[in-house]
């Protein structure tokens, strides 16, 4: 699908207007087109984007509020007609096959509308901006192809959950992953009026951003939400009547089962970046393409910002950061100087209605001041070093966050 199919003229003042591209139009790659759009006054740069979804930019981080009576139309975060005024070639359903930093060019194939061969087409660029975000990592757990199985990640996995959901023989829905992505997918099936039971391998819930003590505190409002977790459960099989019959069951590697109709994986991403790769950009030890401060790639006029980057070691999984890189960028591109630093983990939220946020990056030496009540299910964290806030957690209260 093509919303605009005008290209950049090659004739009078336009010859001189370069071409960037931009592979991925999810939040953050979005954004650097709006960003751009408002600091490119003279429209220097003719702009298309390249979005593999049928179905442009969206808030992936409201996903959840599809099942709260929330349309497509009101997740969009793109305004196809502000694009078309500006000149903005946005081409969806389409995917780039490979990348030629070379003569400058990228392969890209549509998908048919017909059964006809589509032909893989050439686009030249002046400066590529690779920001197609990551793939649901999909644990190797046996029996994870199994029909009712499903990820979390797009309107068309929502979709797709949403069907299985209504089935009559579906009562219980199983989320694996204990993370942020796994409590949004938890309530979203919540929200279908499922029996939601939480799967997570480490000891407590959300280990990567809160503690034992805060987490122990979230454990409780999520409990009393009606949501079952299941803490230290490792996945050995996704079962089912027999081979690819739907799951009905999981089992843990101590023989411990759980009956299902229904699971979800959400146990984070993994970068999309073996497209980087094959075209011989460096890639990070833990994956993502190695950028630096200014968002450049280790080949001369490609890009990366958003959770396909990797920055100084670092992956970021959240949208705030990949805003950062899109501004950065931007700049950079419009004669700009800004530059994208090691972001602000800080980050405030709402999961399963639980008012949860976090900042600063403290160290275990740090002091701490830390506050309970289990009665109203409030948690307060703050760590300090020689008299200085390095960080904090909030749970259940967040009105002192600011």
């Amino acid at each position: 699908m093509t919303i605009d199919l005008r290209t950049p003229s090659t004739n009078g003042a336009d010859a001189e207007r370069r071409h960037v591209v931009v592979v991925g139009n999810g939040m953050v790659g979005q954004r650097f087109v709006d960003d751009l759009l408002r600091l490119d006054v003279d429209r220097h740069w003719a702009v298309t984007v390249i979005g593999a979804e049928s179905r442009p930019a969206y808030d992936r981080v409201a996903l959840s509020s599809f099942f709260d009576g929330c349309s497509a139309d009101d997740l969009s975060l793109c305004d196809e007609a502000r694009l078309r005024e500006a000149g903005v070639t946005l081409r969806l359903a389409t995917t780039v096959t490979a990348i030629d930093p070379a003569s400058k060019t990228i392969s890209l194939t549509g998908k048919p509308v017909t059964d006809e061969t589509v032909t893989p087409e050439t686009l030249p660029y002046d400066h590529l901006v690779l920001a197609m975000g990551s793939d649901p990592f999909v644990p190797p757990i046996p029996g994870a192809d199994r029909p009712g199985c499903f990820v979390y990640r797009t309107i068309d996995d929502l979709e797709a959950i949403q069907a299985w959901a209504d089935r009559p023989e579906v009562e219980r829905g199983l989320v694996i992953g204990g993370g942020l992505l796994g409590l949004e997918a938890a309530n979203a099936l919540t929200n279908l009026g499922l029996d939601t039971h939480v799967i997570e391998m480490a000891d407590r819930l959300m280990p990567q951003q809160l503690d034992e003590p805060a987490s122990a505190m979230l454990h409780r409002w999520v409990t009393d939400l009606g949501v079952t977790t299941h803490l230290g459960f490792a996945t050995a099989s996704i079962d089912g009547p027999e081979q690819p019959a739907a799951i009905d069951r999981l089992t843990a590697a101590d023989g411990t089962t759980i009956d299902a109709q229904l699971l979800v994986f959400s146990a984070g991403g993994r970068p999309r970046h073996a497209l980087a790769a094959d075209a011989g950009l460096a890639i990070g030890e833990r994956g993502g393409v190695i950028i630096d401060d200014r968002c450049a790639t280790s080949r001369q006029h490609i890009s990366a910002i958003g959770e396909v980057a990797c920055h100084d070691g670092t992956v970021y999984g959240l949208v705030g950061p990949g805003y950062a890189m899109a501004a950065a960028l931007a700049s950079q591109l419009t004669g700009g100087d800004a530059t994208f630093a090691r972001a602000d983990p800080s980050t405030k939220l709402k999961l399963l209605g639980v008012d949860v946020a976090s900042f600063g990056t403290p160290s275990p030496d740090d002091d701490r001041l830390e506050f309970s009540d289990p009665s109203t299910g409030v948690h307060r964290r703050v760590s300090l070093a020689d008299g200085v806030v390095t960080g904090g957690v909030l749970i259940g209260d967040i009105s002192n966050y600011d």
